[in-house]
């Protein structure tokens, strides 16, 4: 996959075309109204461009897990009005995505205006990137945009499908994130860290795997940190561990050093008996974690060391929190390391690029969210860009 090959619609007259605008509307709702509007604010820009410039634009998404055809709960009629609210125009909405409702919204369009089409998902030809159902599609645009990176990790019609049958051009947040993991992983400023962490290796070792690679430091906190301690020896007492995966954790480390990774773990850690809010807790060297006890979170000890190393590092690629950081008190290794790297990025010695759905939450609660470089809401997609898997939506621009 040559990335050098990804085209823009930048200098393409698309005045009066039909654009078929793939975005991902994927958001969450809640009694028929969108609760977090972040995947929508980040595709307002992208449509305003295209429609300041003359363009018809149909907007096409999938929304939630239909199992059988059109439903009510999996309508995207809320999330139009969302999008129509933070665009501050009026956004039709056609009843289907492919046939007659679609094909009488879009040729009643006027230069300029936006359309959204009903869940792509309501027909089984999406995800099976039906060829019928793709030309379907096919017919309703003049040009194709993919501007969905979080959805680019299927192949189905309408992110791998349409590329075969219209002109097709990556959108600006599709860029926007393959530059910001590019800048990452591809072509760094070095020395790079990698901060991985959440409850298990098992979920990660191809990540694990490809990083070690490419970065200069892997920081590992969170459940997956005890089966890499536990391996080494470390009585991890009753904290959440795979001890079925030493080996592989033992192989992690062996790749690591023959690649020169400096792997980083915790040295101390926060315990307690109990895993609920506010429970009693205490710090501990990490050889000393009392029988009865679980990690919670990391000490520290182990934070001022990891923060050392931040401090040392160019670039930053981080997925997953250090701890429990939803309950207090065990949040304070991720927070603040995350806050460190807000800092440097700030004060411009580091680029810091975060993603993946607990990570997201994590720099939320941190307050630090907009201080770093670049924060991806791909979830799937960005964890398959760090396993280093070519994903489809991607690849067919790329031809």
């Amino acid at each position: 996959m040559n990335l050098d090959n990804l085209k823009t619609t930048a200098g393409i007259d698309v005045a009066g075309k039909r654009v078929l605008y793939r975005a991902d509307l994927n958001v969450p709702t809640k009694d028929g109204a969108v609760t977090d509007a972040t995947r929508l604010e980040r595709v307002v820009p992208g449509l305003k461009a295209l429609a300041a410039r003359g363009a018809k634009v149909i907007v096409l998404s999938h929304f939630g897990r239909p199992k059988a055809g059109p439903d009510k709960e999996n309508s995207l009629a809320p999330v139009a009005a969302a999008l129509g609210g933070l665009l501050q125009r009026h956004v039709s909405l056609a009843a289907d995505c492919v046939g007659q409702h679609a094909h009488t919204i879009v040729d009643a369009m006027k230069p300029g205006d936006i359309c959204v089409l009903e869940n792509t998902r309501f027909h089984k030809g999406e995800e099976k990137n039906d060829p019928e159902f793709t030309q379907q599609l096919a017919e309703l645009g003049d040009i194709f945009v993919n501007d969905a990176f979080s959805a680019a990790h299927r192949a189905h019609a309408s992110t791998e499908g349409l590329t075969h049958h219209l002109p097709s051009y990556a959108g600006p947040l599709m860029m926007e994130e393959i530059n910001a993991l590019k800048s990452a992983l591809e072509v760094p400023k070095r020395p790079t860290a990698a901060v991985v962490g959440g409850a298990k290796v098992s979920t990660k070792i191809p990540i694990l795997t490809n990083l070690v690679a490419k970065v200069d430091k892997l920081i590992i906190g969170g459940g997956m940190a005890n089966t890499f301690l536990q391996s080494l020896g470390v009585q991890v007492a009753q904290s959440l561990a795979e001890p079925e995966f030493h080996s592989t954790a033992r192989e992690i480390m062996a790749e690591a050093k023959s690649h020169g990774c400096q792997i980083i773990l915790p040295t101390d850690a926060v315990i307690a008996r109990e895993f609920k809010a506010g429970a009693a807790s205490e710090t501990v060297d990490i050889h000393k974690v009392p029988i009865d006890a679980m990690i919670l979170d990391i000490g520290p000890a182990s934070i001022a060391k990891m923060t050392d190393h931040l401090r040392e590092c160019r670039t930053l690629l981080w997925n997953g929190p250090m701890g429990a950081f939803e309950i207090a008190p065990f949040g304070e290794g991720t927070f603040t390391l995350a806050r460190e790297a807000a800092k440097l990025t700030r004060e411009g010695t580091l680029l810091s690029i975060a993603g993946g759905g607990d990570t997201v939450a994590a720099l939320n609660a941190a307050g630090v969210t907009g201080d770093f470089s670049y924060v991806s809401t791909a979830g799937g997609a960005f964890l398959e860009w760090l396993e280093g898997n070519e994903l489809p939506g991607v690849a067919a621009l790329a031809r």
